[in-house]
């Protein structure tokens, strides 16, 4: 009987964001990676067994990207433009790497903007890296 291939799965560390074509820095942390369709539940006369369900809407959570604060502040002035109303729609994208390097997931989210930025907790008495936290509103997740 012949083996079939073993399909490990992948790392979640391994990975790298872009925006506009350009890789913006290293991340340490991407969520909101999920996609939700909401559904709508219909019962019908005398089927006391089930309900029929019928989707609706798909909805997607903001991306949120966590990395170390560096000299590079490309993202926070493009924050400042928003909340300055200058709101600009740029491609962000995440790609998941194979153990070789090799991009195998890569995931668009089109027309993002940051919503949203937190800055690091500052504490006297740790030596953690100090993390800022932006927020990305999109108009929807494609795996390409």
């Amino acid at each position: 009987m012949a083996l079939a291939e073993r399909k490990d799965p992948y790392l979640g560390y391994n990975f790298f964001v872009e925006i506009d074509g350009l890789i913006v820095g290293g991340f340490s942390e991407v969520s909101g990676l999920q996609a939700e369709t909401e559904f709508e539940e219909i019962r019908e006369g005398g089927v006391n067994d089930r309900v029929h369900k019928f989707p609706k809407i798909t909805k997607y959570p903001n991306v949120v990207l966590k990395r170390g604060i560096t000299d590079s502040n490309v993202l926070w002035k493009w924050h400042q433009d928003v909340i300055e109303g200058k709101i600009k729609r740029k491609g962000l994208y995440v790609t998941l790497l194979d153990a070789k390097g090799c991009g195998i997931w890569r995931w668009s989210f089109i027309n993002a903007y940051p919503v949203k930025w937190t800055g690091p907790d500052l504490k006297a008495d740790g030596n953690s890296v100090a993390i800022e936290t932006l927020e990305f509103a999109h108009n929807g997740m494609r795996k390409v």
